[in-house]
């Protein structure tokens, strides 16, 4: 079970987006983005030493305001060979200093997705200790998924990721309340949208060969 501590964190994780974001080729926005949390939920990493965020980040720097899915691990340590990963350190009040990746290229939030498709993993609420969020729906009609590598790609349609048995992982970086089903699963949660509106969005969804 994850502990949830409400402390400070510098920078905070919007700060780092803020950064980090235009740096995606999945980014719509034109300059720097300004972000607010607009939701999401977490997983629990079994061993209890990898913090696992699925974040809703809403720019609303453009003419029309824009929702991003930024899956994100914490560690308290650099993690080995993913450099290119890193979003950036923090400073926590209570862990100390903080390591955030993107999520897709850690092991740990990738097995752990799978987990959650499957129904083997709980969706946790996103700000408050060990309280699950029933908003998170998952499905999947196929095999067992397989863990361990997988190759990434990102382009303008998001995230994929290619698992060994040709099962490929779709991310879906840009939130809409209308995004399509995948279709062999999907993982979907809820968000506030701009005029305060709970909306429902496909976050991940699964392709088989």
């Amino acid at each position: 079970m994850a502990i949830i501590h409400h402390t400070t964190l510098k920078p905070t994780k919007l700060e780092l987006l803020t950064t980090w974001l235009p740096t995606r080729p999945w980014y719509a926005g034109a300059g720097a983005p300004e972000l607010t949390k607009a939701g999401g939920f977490r997983l629990d990493d079994p061993e209890g030493e990898v913090g696992i965020e699925f974040m809703v980040a809403l720019d609303t720097s453009g003419p029309e305001p824009v929702a991003y899915h930024v899956p994100l691990t914490y560690r308290a340590a650099p993690l080995p060979g993913a450099d290119h990963a890193l979003v950036g350190t923090m400073e926590h009040g209570v862990l100390g200093p903080r390591w955030a990746y993107d999520g897709l290229h850690d092991t740990v939030l990738r097995t752990e997705l799978l987990a959650l498709f499957e129904g083997r993993a709980q969706a946790m609420a996103q700000s408050i200790s060990d309280t699950p969020d029933h908003e998170v729906t998952h499905s999947w009609t196929g095999p067992a998924l397989p863990t361990g590598p997988a190759q990434v790609t990102e382009d303008r349609d998001g995230t994929e990721l290619a698992l060994p048995d040709g099962t490929v992982l779709h991310v879906h970086r840009i939130l809409s309340p209308t995004a399509p089903e995948g279709p062999s699963g999907q993982v979907s949660g809820a968000w506030d949208a701009p005029d305060g509106t709970r909306v429902r969005s496909v976050f991940a969804s699964l392709r088989t060969p």
